[in-house]
């Protein structure tokens, strides 16, 4: 079967977040099972530098108001996964992340930019730009691939289309942009509208996605109920619902040859679940590098972007709770100026006890998970989470919010898990900081036994979240979706307007 993904990164080449992990993970998972998986990204300076044995399959043009595009397809040497390179210099080479200019706000051209990926991926999958080779199945990623499923639905030629699947990593980030991109975008203006991908009087892209492709995917089960709600369906909860059994969670994996504390050359000492006496080392590496004096409770380990959704509010106001019980702080994170200001404030009362770096450092990332003791994920919500799966794979006991991927993956350290020893980690409810300073009293409480410390460690290390078990579960989900030539399209996603030309 022939998969294409569509994404806007992929780790380490470029990445935000989780996303790109996924993007790096699950089509080498899925070439491994025997699908002929790849991917579609921008070409942004980096992938032309990362990418091996890069050629050019097609010239372009002019499109999307870029002078000059072309199609360039090359190899993810990490993974051995073939992937297509938008070229639009114009677009895409540019400073700051892929979809921030150095200030921190939004590139004003995004519609474009992200609509040359969608439109891009689409004839891709439909054999139009690469000759040798077309999709069975068009899975985009998140808001930025969103239209993917929208000029697949759009095309009006009799040539084969592939089924499509939008999977949302974040409802949150849903592509907003005025109406006065669809002209541009050469999508049909009379599908702008409530059934369609207008979203309170703008052009939503997680809407175009959610409306047309003929699967949804999240990244959670937990996830997959929660988003069909109001409290976490970002005002696209209707649209969700009414998709019904369209829509599934699939948990995110680990790729447990990247995430390894036997072998990660990352970290001063190696070990296994088997025997967890050098990862002392580590936990005494971490304090120094973050100049804090060994405390008498756990190390708490925070790796996160410093934002509202990840609850890091809530950790600046129960951080009296964290130090009263003896407990010491490692963070690392950046992007709410006031939430960084918070925490290095806290880092100047409390030397020795709470450490603060602002930024993102892939390699300190790693040294956090196998140092401390217990890794915080306070988030109000939580799409899947993979924090609290490398804390689970290197031994850091987690700390949570029942939330999303949160509460399907980390397993309540109540008396009857301890007992059956399927405990791993420490849950709360409420998105307040009193419930998470709860759980952090539970989490001292229990670091004060070491035998039941070393029990929820070993339970956790145990825990495996493959990326085999995910690629197994979206095989199952491709061959649902019948062939795309003996499909008829559904009479909510007809075509609109006439046969609509590529946006110069």
């Amino acid at each position: 079967m022939r998969i294409l993904h569509a994404a806007a990164e992929i780790y380490p080449i470029v990445r935000t977040g989780g996303l790109g992990d996924v993007l790096a993970a699950l089509p080498k998972a899925q070439r491994a099972a025997g699908l002929d998986a790849r991917i579609v990204m921008p070409a942004y300076p980096a992938v032309k530098a990362r990418l091996q044995g890069l050629e050019t399959v097609a010239w372009l043009g002019q499109l999307f108001g870029s002078p000059r595009v072309s199609l360039l397809k090359g190899i993810v040497p990490d993974g051995q996964v073939p992937a297509y390179a938008i070229d639009a210099p114009g677009l895409f080479d540019r400073p700051g992340s892929p979809y921030l200019a150095p200030g921190g706000v939004d590139w004003a051209d995004n519609a474009i930019r992200f609509g040359l990926l969608s439109w891009a991926a689409a004839q891709i999958a439909r054999g139009l730009l690469d000759p040798d080779w077309r999709a069975e199945i068009c899975q985009a990623h998140d808001w930025h691939a969103g239209l993917v499923p929208a000029y697949l639905a759009f095309a009006d030629d009799e040539r084969p289309k592939p089924a499509s699947i939008l999977t949302i990593h974040n409802l949150a980030f849903q592509g907003l942009f005025a109406p006065d991109a669809v002209g541009p975008l050469g999508l049909p203006p009379s599908a702008f509208h409530p059934g369609g991908f207008e979203f309170w009087g703008k052009l939503s892209f997680m809407k175009a996605g959610l409306v047309y492709a003929d699967r949804v995917t999240t990244v959670s089960p937990g996830y997959a109920r929660e988003i069909a709600t109001v409290e976490y369906g970002c005002g696209l909860e209707g649209v969700i619902a009414g998709r019904g059994g369209d829509v599934r969670g699939i948990l995110n994996g680990v790729d447990e040859g990247v995430w390894d504390p036997a072998t990660d050359p990352n970290l001063p000492a190696h070990y296994e679940a088997g025997d967890l006496a050098p990862r002392a080392e580590d936990r005494a590496a971490l304090l120094a590098e973050f100049g804090l004096e060994p405390p008498a409770g756990p190390l708490f380990g925070v790796v996160s972007r410093l934002t509202h959704q990840k609850g890091l509010d809530l950790l600046l106001d129960a951080l009296p709770s964290l130090l009263a019980r003896g407990g010491a702080l490692a963070l690392l994170g950046s992007e709410d100026p006031v939430l960084e200001a918070g925490f290095l404030a806290a880092a100047r009362v409390h030397p020795g006890r709470i450490g603060v770096r602002i930024g993102y450092d892939d390699r300190l990332s790693r040294r956090i998970f196998a140092g401390s003791d217990a890794i915080l994920v306070p988030s109000r919500f939580e799409p899947c989470g993979l924090t609290q799966l490398y804390a689970l794979r290197y031994g850091a006991v987690p700390v949570v919010r029942r939330t999303g991927g949160l509460g399907d993956t980390v397993a309540d350290a109540t008396p009857e898990a301890i007992a059956a020893g399927t405990a791993t980690g420490f849950l709360f409810d409420a998105a307040t900081a009193s419930d998470l300073a709860g759980a952090l009293d539970r989490a001292s409480a229990a670091y004060r036994d070491p035998v039941l410390w070393r029990k929820l460690q070993a339970a956790g290390m145990a825990c495996r979240f493959s990326w085999d078990v995910a690629a197994a579960s979206y095989a199952e989900l491709y061959a649902e979706l019948s062939p795309p030539s003996a499909a008829a399209p559904p009479a909510s996603r007809s075509k609109s307007g006439s046969r609509r030309r590529p946006p110069a």
